[in-house]
């Protein structure tokens, strides 16, 4: 048989797997009717493993376990066309429709903010790309910020969440499950640091810089060429130049952003010190309250699955089957617990997409803790 027929005879098994295919999601359309009648809920483990074994004999030893996978992937496939049928509106959706409603189309243009920091840092640079007129109220530390918006001392606040070099900021996601806050929007920020020192201040004059721990870590390879010279990490880039600006020592530098040079009256040593030119990070806007404008079209939720094998296939299949695009799954281990990991999950879609919604709901019902963190849109 030449190629050409070969083909043809897989185009001939293809149509007739489409049409088994499409009865057996018709007959699982049945049974999901008839689990809703009497109040049975769609998943069946023993079923599952019944039939998953029952495919796996059948196939033969040289084929089995890629039969398990097909059939696996057939059941999840099943479960979500059940549940997306059959399924009631969600609360989340309730709860998304009103936020919806309540908003108005865009950010307003003046609110309060806490940023973390002093004036020069990254947040407040942010801060004014997102709003025109920001009152800015500048905290100490991530918690600061949470606490401030919580105490509705600020309406927002703006924290970094993840760079492209040195990966997510931990805390901050562990601070947006503590006080459950909502993401409103996100900004992606190039980021250029510089060395700045004193008026007249050399390289080699340098015994020791001041800066946040990821600027320090984005500036790794720079910092490696210099002998002699201790890093210490401080609370952020911007108080680093302020602290610099402010002593009497001036064997002292920062790394911090070109324009703290201006702001606070220093040169620069040295600039463009950052490992790599395609150095951006992220940052969000938080809301205590869930505020979604027009043209939401990302949605972000933590959760933590079952550490058993297939968990993570399984959460992963749910949106292939929907032909979602996911831009982010990162995973980190959860404090106190042996092997258990949450994992932080952005997708693009629109939040006023039902079934996705349904299927976020669901997935929230089926993993032992889950975050709804918002639905936003983000801006460059």
């Amino acid at each position: 048989m030449d190629i050409k027929m070969l083909r043809d005879e897989i185009d001939n098994i293809d149509t007739e797997i489409v049409k088994l295919f499409s009865e057996r999601m018709n007959t699982a359309m049945k049974i999901a009717s008839y689990k809703k009648e009497n109040n049975i809920p769609v998943l069946n483990k023993e079923r599952e493993r019944e039939i998953l074994n029952r495919v796996s004999t059948l196939a033969g030893t040289d084929i089995d376990r890629y039969a398990r996978v097909l059939f696996s992937t057939l059941l999840d496939l099943s479960k979500s066309y059940q549940n997306n049928i059959f399924a009631e509106k969600s609360n989340l959706w309730d709860v998304i429709k009103e936020a919806t409603e309540k908003s108005d189309s865009k950010l307003p243009a003046s609110a309060t903010i806490a940023c973390q920091g002093v004036e020069g840092s990254y947040s407040s640079i942010a801060c004014d790309k997102l709003f025109q007129s920001p009152k800015i109220t500048y905290l100490n530390s991530f918690d600061g910020v949470f606490n401030a918006v919580d105490k509705g001392l600020c309406r927002y606040g703006i924290l970094p969440i993840e760079n492209s070099s040195v990966g997510s900021v931990g805390l901050v996601y562990d601070l947006m499950k503590k006080y459950n806050f909502y993401i409103v929007k996100s900004i992606k920020l190039r980021i250029e640091h510089t060395l700045l020192g004193k008026k007249g201040m050399k390289l080699a004059d340098i015994r020791e810089i001041y800066s946040h721990e990821q600027a320090i870590n984005q500036c790794s390879e720079f910092l490696d060429t210099l002998k002699n010279v201790k890093v210490t990490i401080c609370e952020n880039t911007a108080a680093a130049a302020k602290m610099v600006a402010n002593s009497d020592r001036k064997e002292i530098a920062a790394i911090s952003s070109a324009g703290c040079a201006e702001l606070y009256d220093l040169s620069i040593v040295s600039d463009k010190i950052q490992n790599s030119d395609n150095n951006y990070t992220r940052f969000i806007c938080i809301s205590k309250k869930l505020e979604i404008y027009a043209g939401a079209n990302k949605i972000s939720f933590m959760a933590a699955i079952p550490h058993k094998p297939g968990s993570l296939y399984n959460l992963m299949s749910k949106f292939a089957a929907l032909g979602l695009n996911l831009t982010k799954l990162e995973s980190r281990p959860i404090a106190g617990k042996d092997f258990e990991f949450m994992f932080y999950i952005d997708v693009m879609v629109s939040v006023l997409d039902e079934e996705v919604i349904r299927l976020i709901e669901d997935i929230s019902k089926t993993t032992k803790q889950f975050s709804f963190l918002g639905g936003y849109s983000e801006v460059f």
